[in-house]
């Protein structure tokens, strides 16, 4: 069993070339917890702690040198969303007015408890690290608040009050990050914040950055302050604003990639050594290719990338429940030869 090693993530986010081929994934999916660590979810689920332990194994035992954890509880309450296989962007909005926005009780990130960032230091094993990820991001807070109509009919009726909304959600994040990023267990830390569609940004790249790359900014240099590296997870086409990620926020790395948007080879050989290229084999590619297809994409992308660096496997997004166990177990095994 492979053991973990945080320093090689660390140099894949400093664009370097790792000792060995690394892996990264944002999330698994509970079935695949249980099965990597050996352990039942459902048997602890009245205990959160206990479940992240098996998680922090599960990931170990894949061959992972980190595990990826929210840092508390905190969070945007809003409105209630339906419970479907997809949801409306338009759902659970609150804040529809200043008044909304008055009487909104706004979250303190500091009355919430993250000790579990301290609790949890003798469950990883020597070489292994916690990524802390965050309850949402920027713009996707604001729409869950808002909806995204009624947010884009407001940029140009109440253009005050969406500053005004955009700056509680994002100096909260940045307090949050600025928290979590202060542990020793914690090498790294994930900014969370879909920004695309399949073709274009949510918002015209002006009001992207007006409202939503300010704080992200601001999220980056809290977290190299304590020296260290945040990634960017967001999904969709974000093409146009690639040199603002780099050039403007700073990120160390971006995750998430699709196929039908970019593939990750284009994205690596159009980006890569300015920024670092996590994961990127599509997901739906992962669910569809043969096993010998899946190995050989890998392989490819490894080699692609062992001199240049800067790169770690993984898929464009994230594991879901509809991914086949063979498929996973395909790709990372892959890195795990290396």
């Amino acid at each position: 069993m492979r053991k973990p090693d945080f320093t090689n993530l660390l140099k894949v986010l400093r664009c370097e070339v790792p000792d060995r081929p690394t892996l990264f994934e944002f999330f698994l999916n509970q079935p695949l917890y249980e099965k990597l660590a050996g352990q039942s979810m459902a048997a602890v689920h009245d205990d959160p702690l206990e479940q992240i332990r098996i998680m922090i194994k599960a990931f170990k035992n894949a061959g992972y040198d980190y595990a990826t954890i929210h840092g508390s509880d905190f969070s945007f309450p809003c409105g209630e969303v339906r419970k479907l296989k997809t949801r409306s962007l338009n759902e659970g909005g609150v804040i529809k007015n200043r008044e909304d926005f008055e009487n909104y009780k706004w979250p303190d990130p500091d009355s919430f408890d993250y000790s579990r960032l301290e609790k949890l230091k003798s469950d990883l094993p020597d070489g292994m690290k916690l990524i802390v990820y965050g309850p949402g991001g920027v713009l996707e807070n604001v729409i869950q608040l808002v909806g995204y109509d009624s947010l884009c009919y407001m940029i140009y009726e109440d253009p005050d009050l969406v500053q005004d909304i955009f700056d509680a959600v994002g100096s909260r994040l940045v307090r949050y990050y600025e928290i979590c990023a202060a542990y020793d267990t914690v090498g790294a830390l994930i900014s969370n914040d879909d920004w695309g569609f399949k073709t274009q940004t949510m918002l015209s790249p002006k009001h992207m950055r007006k409202y939503v790359f300010p704080w992200h900014k601001e999220i980056v240099e809290t977290i190299h302050r304590f020296g260290k590296p945040a990634i960017l997870h967001s999904c969709g086409n974000l093409e146009e604003v690639m040199e603002d990620i780099i050039e403007d926020m700073g990120y160390d790395a971006k995750h998430s990639y699709e196929d039908t948007i970019m593939p990750v080879e284009e994205a690596y050989d159009r980006w890569g050594g300015r920024i670092a290229i996590l994961g990127g084999i599509d997901v739906d590619f992962v669910c569809r290719a043969s096993v010998d297809g899946i190995k050989q994409r890998c392989r490819a992308m490894l080699e692609r990338t062992k001199n240049r660096g800067g790169y770690a496997l993984g898929t464009g997004n994230s594991i879901p429940e509809y991914v086949p166990d063979e498929k996973y177990f395909a790709m990372i095994s892959v890195a795990l030869e290396g």
